[in-house]
C-alpha cells in the first residue's frame, strides 16, 4: 500500500492543471467508504480562459478499448461524477474537508482549489485478471481514476496536453472478529462395501492474510473395502465476471500432494500446509489480482465482501476462495474421487491507524514521471499520465 506520509502529484503537459492527493488507496468498510479528496492547482495564464474540472470514475473493462462486437463495447462506466473546480462555484474555505487539504492549500497558494467526492456504497473494489504474456491492450479489470482537465466546458473536447489522470484503488481490509471456523465433512457409500468412507476437513480460522500459511486439518476414517490411493489439496481462486457474461474462472493457486494413502479399515489424521502466493502464479492467465497502481507490485485478489442488498451484477468481478480436498479412490473399474470444499477469505489485515495530524507533519511530495523508469517512452505523457514537471508548482514552504 502507498506510504502514508506521501503527497502524490501530477501536472499535465501544458502546465495548466495539476493534481495533489494525500493518498491513492481508499478503504471500503462495507457500510461506508473513505471519501476522495485532494487539491487542484491551476495556472491562469496557461488556462487562457478555460474552465477546470475534475472527475472520479469507476470503469469495468472486459477486453480492449477498441473491441466492439455486435455494437457492444467491452468497457462500461459504473460510476462517473464531475466537479467544476475553477472558476470556483463556492467559497474556497467551504470546500475544505480534511487537514491535509488545508495544509496543501497553504503550501500551494492562491491558485490551488480543493475537491471532494463520496463513493456510493454499491461499487466494486479494484481487481484485475492477469493477462497472458502475449495479450495486447488493457486487461479485464475494475479501475478507479481521478481525471483533472481544462476545457471551455464540461462537455467540450479535452486536449490530452490539458489533462492529467491518477489511478486510485478501492480496497477492503479484513473485518474485525474471528467469524465461524470453516469445517466440512462427508460420508461416501460404495457398491459392494458394507461400510462407508468418512472424511472431514477443517481450517483454523475463516480469514487468512496474504502471505499467511493455511493449515488444513484432514481426518479420514476408511471403514469401506476401497483403497484411498492419494490425497490432493489445493487452494482454488474463483473469479466470477458478473457484469456481462457471468463467466467463472477457477484457478488453483496452491497445491499440496504428498502421496498419502489410506488402506481399507485404516485412518489418517494429518495437517497439510498451503501457501497461496502470486509469486508462484505470475505466468498464469486469468488469475485475479488486487488492483495495482502503475509500476507497483500487487498480490492475489482479496475476497469480495459486499453490502447486504447490493446487486452482485454491478460488482464487475467477484472473487472467492476455497480449499479443495480430493481423495482418489481405487477400484476394479478404475479410479473415482471424493471431494470436499472448505470456503475461506483471503484479505489484507487492517493497518494501524495514523492520526491525520501526524501524517500532516510527515508530508513529502512525490512526483510522477515515467521517464524516470527504464524502458518507458517519453511519448506516453500524451496519455495525460505523466507529470509535466514542477514549473507551475510553487516551492513548498
Amino acid at each position: 500500500m502507498s506510504p502514508k506520509n506521501v503527497v502524490f502529484k501530477k501536472i499535465c503537459k501544458d502546465k495548466s492543471v495539476g493534481v495533489y492527493m494525500g493518498k491513492r488507496d481508499f478503504v471500503d468498510r462495507v457500510d461506508s467508504v473513505d471519501p476522495v479528496d485532494g487539491v487542484i492547482i491551476i495556472d491562469p495564464e496557461a488556462l487562457q480562459g478555460r474552465k477546470v474540472f475534475v472527475t472520479l470514475s469507476c470503469t469495468f473493462r472486459y477486453g480492449r478499448d477498441d473491441m466492439d462486437v455486435m455494437g457492444i463495447a467491452f468497457r462500461r462506466e459504473l460510476y462517473l461524477s464531475t466537479r467544476q473546480v475553477y472558476p470556483p462555484l463556492q467559497d474556497r474555505e467551504k470546500g475544505i474537508h480534511t487537514r491535509v487539504q488545508a495544509k496543501l492549500l497553504r503550501k500551494l497558494g492562491d491558485n490551488a482549489y480543493p475537491f471532494f467526492f463520496e463513493f456510493p456504497d454499491n461499487l466494486p473494489c479494484s481487481v484485475a485478471l492477469q493477462p497472458a504474456a502475449h495479450d495486447d491492450g488493457k486487461q479485464c479489470a475494475v479501475e478507479f481514476e481521478i481525471k483533472a482537465f481544462s476545457a471551455e466546458s464540461q462537455d467540450a473536447k479535452i486536449r490530452k496536453r490539458s489533462m492529467v489522470k491518477l489511478m486510485l484503488r478501492k480496497v477492503q481490509y479484513a473485518p474485525e472478529g474471528e467469524g465461524v471456523t470453516p469445517s466440512v465433512e462427508t460420508t461416501r457409500d460404495f457398491v459392494m462395501s458394507d461400510k462407508p468412507l468418512h472424511v472431514k476437513a477443517s481450517l483454523d480460522k475463516e480469514i487468512y492474510y496474504h502471505g499467511e500459511t493455511i493449515k488444513v486439518h484432514v481426518s479420514v476414517k476408511n471403514d469401506s473395502n476401497k483403497n484411498v490411493k492419494n490425497i490432493i489439496l489445493s487452494v482454488d481462486q474463483v473469479s466470477t465476471v458478473v457484469l456481462y457474461s457471468n463467466d467463472a474462472y477457477v484457478k488453483s493457486v496452491a497445491i499440496e500432494e504428498q502421496g498419502d494413502s489410506v488402506a481399507p479399515g485404516g485412518t489418517l489424521e494429518k495437517v497439510y500446509k498451503l501457501l497461496p502466493l502470486l509469486a508462484n502464479n505470475r505466468e498464469r492467465r486469468g488469475i485475479a489480482l488486487d488492483g495495482k497502481l502503475k509500476h507497483e507490485d500487487t498480490n492475489l485478489a482479496s475476497s469480495s465482501i459486499i453490502k447486504e442488498g447490493v446487486l452482485k451484477e454491478v460488482m464487475g468481478i467477484m472473487v472467492s476462495y476455497k480449499v479443495m480436498v480430493k481423495l482418489i479412490i481405487g477400484g476394479m473399474m478404475g479410479s473415482s474421487e471424493v471431494g470436499l470444499e472448505v470456503p475461506f477469505k483471503l484479505m489484507h489485515p487492517k493497518p494501524d491507524a495514523v492520526k491525520e495530524s501526524e501524517a500532516e507533519e510527515e508530508m513529502e511530495f512525490q512526483e510522477f514521471k515515467r521517464s524516470y523508469l527504464k524502458g518507458m517512452n517519453d511519448d506516453e505523457d500524451e496519455d495525460g499520465n505523466v507529470s509535466g514537471g514542477d514549473d507551475m508548482a510553487p516551492k513548498e514552504k
